[in-house]
């Protein structure tokens, strides 16, 4: 094996950066719209703050945060970014909104935007390409060196079903409450790359692992895989890829600041987890977070004992504390805070709206008005 193979470029520790992957809908009946490409043609190269991009069907935009030290540098640049959006989007008589799932969108309309990638994407997992129409935060964490990031990937892991109850915001699929909070998780998992890393935690041996899989032919780069948390070495970070897209650039914003304060009191305290028993009962607390949210069953892999999602983030809030303090962010976590104890996710607000405006394609046009930062009618 080359050593230079899959090089790690050390960045600044528990530096932050987003993306936000984002549904268009047209204002008439508020279904998707395949408008991707004609949005995109608004906007020169350095007009917005951070990046916007294609994504893989003409429903979709991604846009990329600059990367930042702290929750409130984050939060001003994806209300810089939504504000542009929702400019350009009224020019084209259309709508930008958050959410995980479209709620009623129909997968086999969709059509691929034509890239390179994505057209070599669809051809190698067929329909997969297309049902791939749902929409993530993803959220990247600095390091100083490939050795943390593998570590760091394995420890968040014990928390990704606490980033999927926090940001569950996909109770429908194909006009219908499939009864869990987030169903864009099921989605992801069809991917046969998908789920989690390797049990290796030196980026030595991380290399070796790449090689191997790349020498069988079975990925190219690190684009290959989907797992839910990975390590990104062109850029020197830890990506969290389970979040839903929430409804608003600010639970955004509050969701990245949650997962550097925890990345800070991981990297710090470096609190023994054992692997081997996070990954046994993975699943089952991943399932259980994506159908239950905050009521979900967590299986402690180092205690051996189950308790509910909502209370492991009570607990794991008042652990991380003294970090988010040192990161200027206690009031970001307060928010989710209150989210658990009584306010609910996402997925709680979507549900009770439905209630109340009476038709899927109300919830979209609220829920488009609520990320634009208006507040809705109705």
């Amino acid at each position: 094996m080359n050593d230079e193979s899959l090089f790690f470029k050390p960045s600044r520790r528990l530096t932050l950066g987003v993306e936000l992957e984002l549904q268009i809908v047209n204002t008439r009946d508020f279904n998707l719209s395949l408008d991707a490409g004609e949005l995109l043609r608004g906007f020169s190269p350095g007009s917005l703050p951070g990046d916007i991009k294609p994504e893989m069907t003409q429903s979709m935009i991604e846009v990329n945060s600059s990367v930042h030290a702290d929750h409130a540098a984050v939060l001003a640049e994806l209300r810089s970014i939504r504000d542009a959006l929702r400019e350009r989007a009224l020019e084209m008589n259309v709508a930008i909104c958050g959410g995980g799932t479209h709620p009623f969108q129909a997968w086999n309309e969709q059509k691929i935007f034509p890239t390179e990638r994505f057209n070599m994407l669809q051809r190698k997992y067929g329909y997969l390409a297309k049902q791939f129409t749902v929409f993530g935060q993803h959220v990247h964490i600095g390091c100083d060196s490939g050795d943390d990031a593998m570590i760091l990937a394995h420890c968040l892991g014990r928390y990704v079903p606490q980033f999927i109850a926090l940001s569950a915001a996909s109770p429908w699929s194909q006009g219908v409450d499939t009864l869990f909070d987030s169903c864009r998780s099921n989605v992801v998992r069809a991917f046969p790359l998908s789920g989690t890393p390797p049990l290796v935690t030196t980026w030595r041996a991380f290399q070796g692992y790449f090689e191997r899989m790349k020498g069988l032919g079975i990925v190219g780069s690190m684009k290959d895989f989907y797992w839910d948390v990975r390590p990104k070495p062109e850029y020197g970070t830890v990506e969290i890829r389970v979040f839903d897209t929430p409804l608003t650039v600010d639970k955004a914003a509050d969701l990245a600041a949650y997962a550097q304060a925890l990345a800070g009191y991981l990297l710090t305290e470096r609190p023994a987890i054992n692997f081997e028993d996070l990954y046994l009962v993975y699943n089952h607390n991943r399932f259980e977070a994506a159908r239950h949210g905050f009521a979900g069953s967590f299986v402690d892999p180092d205690t051996r004992t189950a308790r509910l999602i909502g209370d492991d983030i009570r607990d794991t809030i008042r652990r991380i504390r003294p970090h988010a303090r040192a990161l200027d962010c206690e009031q970001a976590l307060d928010r989710l805070l209150l989210d658990v104890s009584g306010t609910g996710n996402d997925a709680h607000w979507s549900r009770t709206a439905r209630k109340k405006l009476g038709s899927l394609s109300d919830l979209v046009r609220v829920q488009g008005e609520r990320w634009a930062g208006k507040k809705p009618r109705g």
